[in-house]
């Protein structure tokens, strides 16, 4: 089995490596750090203690937009592990319309069996290629029919110089393909028909909650057919690069190891937990808070969800929840699901100081993708520090007049504040450009002075 990536790095290296993209909120990356390296210590400890190390789930309390789901995402990559987001306010009690949360380990399981499933695919990609050529080459000069053999010195001779001229035949047409001359060629190639007759399921729960998968069962009990297709040579290398490598990877070894991933460094994310914070509704059904509340608690406490791929237990599967707790407090919450969330972390409101880092610091900082983006059209733009400092100004002041979005507000921003530039560039012949404060300001002015402008157009 695949050992967490986790191994190499401590708690300190794991906050150095999310600071690449993530300004601030040392709080919150010091917690996930430490649960993140919690999960290799449990994998280093003898079998008898091992189960019963429960994972550090954590619940960030902070607005919208300062970095809770950007600190779990990056975390996941870390780790190599199935990340998947979720978000609570889509889930509703069993017996009303809405999703299972039963679905979200399913989810996290197709998503873990898929990222196996590549890293198997790259690891024999080579092998696979060289399998396609040899059956391109094959399709390119087919073999002759087999022909009745003569116990004659002269045939024996005569069918060893076919067979000589034949391989150096071959062995031209492999050196025309390795230099591409042979790309458009046309050649015909037997594929699978995949197509299936169309089954009507009747049920409450939508076809994804079954955890069945019908075209497999199809598959199995109808008898393969392959339709004929001209293709060209560079289609065919890779219909049956495809082919050769679903040959090589062992779906079980993937199932298996895919399972493993999920139950021992699986990461869910539960977005707007908030959402269904609060007292049981008197009036009426409660479909939206308590009632979830009560569904998911099984999912964190710990036990079996049968997906397609079989039973997954969701033990040491790390939650990590997050809301704005604006009108409510994780307190509302009930206190068996308090109790399986043992970490709180509160993270900061952004500042205008923190805007200026974020739109130049980061890997991904925005800064740096429009100055990508527009190199592509072979123009450089560039950015004064007070042409920063005010559009970082600008986010800010709009996020407190309005509603508050945190680091999503500087896209709006940046898209109004270049959108004329973004839309003209092409047929221009500017090849520089330089945007200063002054710029910043003559472009926003009259939305940031128009206080109902903004709340439509930032």
């Amino acid at each position: 089995m695949v050992s967490l990536q986790t191994e190499k790095l401590t708690p300190r290296q794991i906050v150095e490596e999310l600071d690449k993209y993530i300004i601030g909120q040392d709080k919150a990356k010091k917690s996930v750090a430490i649960a993140l390296r919690n999960r290799w210590r449990r994998q280093q400890v003898t079998e008898d203690l091992k189960d019963e190390i429960m994972p550090n789930n954590i619940i960030m309390i902070g607005p919208t937009g300062v970095g809770k789901t950007e600190i779990a995402r990056r975390l996941a990559n870390l780790a190599n592990a199935p990340f998947l987001k979720v978000e609570a306010s889509k889930y509703t009690e069993v017996g009303y319309v809405g999703r299972d949360v039963e679905s979200m380990v399913r989810d996290l399981v197709d998503l873990s069996v898929s990222m196996v499933k590549r890293e198997k695919s790259i690891a024999v990609a080579q092998k696979a290629e060289k399998l396609a050529e040899e059956r391109i080459l094959d399709l390119l000069l087919p073999r002759p029919p087999r022909r009745k053999q003569i116990n004659s010195q002269s045939s024996s001779i005569q069918q060893e110089e076919v067979l000589v001229k034949r391989e150096n035949t071959r062995e031209k047409l492999r050196s025309k393909l390795h230099q591409g001359k042979l790309e458009k060629r046309q050649i015909e190639i037997e594929r699978p028909n995949d197509k299936f007759p169309i089954i009507e399921v009747f049920s409450s729960q939508g076809i994804e909650e079954l955890g069945v998968n019908f075209q497999e069962m199809l598959g199995g009990m109808m008898p393969k057919k392959t339709k004929r297709r001209k293709v060209t040579v560079e289609e065919a290398r890779k219909l049956i690069t495809q082919e050769e490598t679903q040959k090589l990877v062992d779906m079980e070894e993937v199932i298996s190891e895919a399972i493993y991933r999920v139950e021992n460094s699986g990461i869910i994310f539960v977005d707007e937990l908030d959402k269904i914070a609060g007292e049981k509704i008197k009036n009426g059904p409660d479909v939206s808070r308590e009632g979830v509340q009560r569904d998911l608690l099984p999912i964190v406490e710990g036990t079996s969800v049968m997906t397609k791929y079989g039973m997954v237990k969701t033990d040491h599967v790390l939650f990590i929840a997050a809301g704005a707790f604006h009108a409510s407090k994780p307190s509302d919450l009930i206190p068996e699901l308090q109790g399986r969330f043992p970490i709180r972390v509160e993270l900061d409101s952004l500042t205008t100081k923190d805007f200026v880092r974020i739109l130049t610091e980061p890997k991904n900082a925005l800064m740096k993708q429009y100055i990508a983006l527009l190199g592509t059209e072979g123009v450089t733009i560039s950015f004064t520090r007070d042409a920063i400092e005010e559009v970082a100004k600008t986010a800010n002041l709009v996020n407190e007049r309005t509603e508050n979005i945190g680091a999503r507000r500087l896209h709006t921003v940046m898209t109004t504040l270049l959108e004329d530039v973004m839309f003209s560039i092409p047929e221009s012949k500017i090849k520089k450009i330089e945007v200063n404060r002054k710029m910043v300001r003559d472009r926003l002015k009259d939305i940031v002075e128009d206080e109902d402008l903004s709340r439509y157009i930032l």
